[in-house]
């Protein structure tokens, strides 16, 4: 929020105005504690805040961006899940990942080895029980033990599942278990080479790679916008809303049907400054 630490009542403002003006989604970080150059910063706990938005918005999809299975026991985060969904009436997107952040891990507790291997028993628990609604699962690092979701939320199979990953490994898991993909930060110039590793992965484990959604996070300056020192690390997108629909175009021509776009500024006046790129794209 341009540096300022927005509170619920900012983030419902926000979320409103951003389905009043014609945002399709919702998206929020799972981060709990952040180190930069600039200094230490926190965040809400994002499952608690998807919850309040899905009950106080009526159309837009929510979903984390994405959520790290290492915070957070797989079998209740299914049931987290499935209950989001269920306050949302069927608009939760369940993005999923291995996380990356090691002050997060050390500092709240949870381990930071092996994350990959955590993530492949994680996401069998999770999809067994979104899917099937029950799972018996003994692994190394998880156990799950003839776990049933009872009451279940608005979807049979329970809200798709999105992982975010451009690793080889990772990428067949999202092959094998996801619904959508998404490429997080990458520019146009880099989307060929790491889509082309998406049908690869998609072929290692015998799906056709059009089954699986295209989405991409995409950082954009509007005009006159400074970003702080976290996002100088990745490329940023900025121009007039006839460029950056332009821009966004691209995105839709290289097979990314779903954009999260990281607006800065990321205030009500940044979310009201894009909305004519919307009706651009309209």
């Amino acid at each position: 929020m341009a540096g300022e630490t927005p509170h619920w009542t900012d983030l419902l403002a926000m979320a409103r105005l951003a389905e009043d003006v014609g945002f399709d989604s919702l998206w929020l970080a799972d981060h709990l504690l952040m180190q930069f150059p600039f200094g230490t910063i926190g965040a809400w706990e994002c499952w608690s805040l998807l919850a309040a938005l899905a009950a106080s918005t009526q159309r837009v999809e929510l979903g984390p961006l994405v959520s790290c299975t290492g915070y957070r026991n797989p079998a209740l985060l299914a049931k987290m899940a499935d209950t989001v969904d269920e306050i949302s009436g069927g608009r939760l997107i369940l993005g999923l990942g291995a996380g990356w952040a090691k002050l997060e891990h050390r500092a709240y507790g949870y381990p930071f080895d092996h994350r990959a291997s955590r993530f492949e028993e994680a996401i069998q628990i999770i999809c067994g029980l979104l899917r099937e609604g029950r799972m018996d699962f003994a692994g190394r690092y998880y156990q799950a033990r003839e776990c049933e979701l009872r009451p279940r939320g608005p979807r049979a199979q329970g809200p798709p599942i999105l992982i975010g990953t451009a690793r080889p490994r990772m990428l067949r898991l999202a092959a094998r278990y996801a619904d959508c993909w998404n490429a997080e930060w990458k520019t146009l110039g880099q989307l060929p080479e790491l889509c082309g590793a998406v049908d690869v992965a998609c072929a290692d484990v015998g799906r056709a790679p059009t089954t699986l959604v295209r989405t991409a996070a995409v950082r954009i300056d509007l005009p006159n916008a400074q970003r702080r020192g976290f996002g100088m690390a990745h490329a940023s997108n900025s121009g007039n809303p006839e460029e950056i629909a332009a821009i966004l175009r691209g995105y839709a021509a290289a097979g990314i049907t779903h954009i999260q776009a990281w607006i800065n500024p990321n205030t009500p006046t940044g979310i009201e400054a894009f909305a004519p790129i919307l009706n651009l794209l309209d």
